[in-house]
């Protein structure tokens, strides 16, 4: 593998003061490579943007969500009040709690939320971690295949081996790794043209199948997969028919209802610059011209202003000619 080309720029004061390499890849309507960026086949965890395609094995495996829980299913939230009792929801129509949980007790991951919790007398807890409602759909999941629950996040579990199925089919290619993301679920690797691929799937399934369900319930909800104020929300309101999920260690993923769809991997994980290099792919396929489209919104995400006192003095964008068409 080659060095990957820089795809964000940190300009201060008309200086250039870090920069940000990594892959992506952009893919025109009928599937085929119209942008890429440095080594899109290398493979890469996606961390949370695998966790659309592991909300389509859970519903092909007997889950019965649809709508804003099943856009939380299939989300990484921010522990608002609304994640929170959506998440408790999923849990008591299972017949199970907070206390079936596996996933790690954590503060809310919007800061604004953490600190009114932490005011209110609150703590860290399973239900506020980002993917509570993850883990929610899973054991709703098993109880509704009849599969153990203590077990559920065992890669060998019935759950488990569904999604990694489910996952190689929608990439087009076998994991190239396993591993253990951060919420203690099961991760496989694919490479980032392997993620836009799955992407472009759910955007363009047919009506009714579980792929098709997943990407109108997060178009739709895109609150619930995300958070009030959190970029993805942002960038779907933005665009109509867009479909966005960001994970961890800089990664972002998207599909376009006509096929078009791009994944991006920041190599050193800066999750500062997945959603400028994302804008910039997403105007390089020109995803950015549909109709009802916000250009001004856009904009706004294309660039994040970075300060100086009480100026703004630079911003962190995407680098000159990344994605040129």
């Amino acid at each position: 593998m080659g060095i990957n080309p820089v795809l964000v720029e940190v300009e201060r004061s008309g200086f250039v003061e870090s920069r940000h390499r990594g892959s992506a890849i952009g893919l025109a309507a009928d599937g085929s490579v119209a942008v890429r960026a440095g080594s899109p086949e290398e493979p890469v965890f996606p961390r949370s943007a695998n966790k659309p395609m592991q909300a389509v094995a859970m519903l092909r495996s007997g889950l019965d969500l649809d709508g804003e829980l099943l856009a939380l299913a299939a989300g990484s939230h921010s522990g608002e009040e609304f994640h929170v009792e959506g998440a408790e929801k999923i849990l008591a129509g299972a017949g199970l709690g907070a206390g079936d949980l596996r996933c790690p007790e954590q503060w809310p991951l919007d800061p604004e939320v953490a600190q009114q919790v932490a005011r209110l007398g609150g703590g860290r807890s399973r239900l506020r971690m980002n993917c509570s409602g993850k883990h929610a759909a899973m054991l709703a999941t098993c109880v509704a295949a009849g599969w153990p629950i203590e077990s559920y996040l065992d890669v060998e579990h019935p759950l488990q081996v569904a999604v990694r199925e489910t996952v190689a089919e929608l990439a087009g290619e076998a994991p190239a790794a396993v591993g253990v993301d951060g919420c203690g679920a099961p991760l496989f690797a694919v490479s980032t043209t392997g993620i836009a691929r799955a992407f472009r799937a759910l955007s363009i399934a047919g009506p009714g199948t579980p792929e098709r369900k997943v990407a109108d319930a997060m178009r739709t909800h895109p609150q619930w997969t995300s958070g009030t104020h959190r970029a993805e929300r942002l960038l779907m309101d933005a665009v109509p028919g867009l479909l966005v999920k960001c994970g961890a260690e800089g990664v972002d993923a998207f599909g376009f209802a006509d096929g078009r769809a791009g994944a991006v991997k920041i190599d050193d994980g800066a999750m500062r610059a997945r959603t400028p290099v994302t804008v910039a792919l997403v105007r390089a396929l020109g995803v950015h011209e549909a109709a009802g489209a916000d250009t001004a919104a856009l904009d706004a995400l294309a660039t994040v202003e970075l300060h100086g006192g009480e100026h703004v003095v630079g911003a962190i964008r995407p680098a000159p000619g990344a994605f040129a068409r």
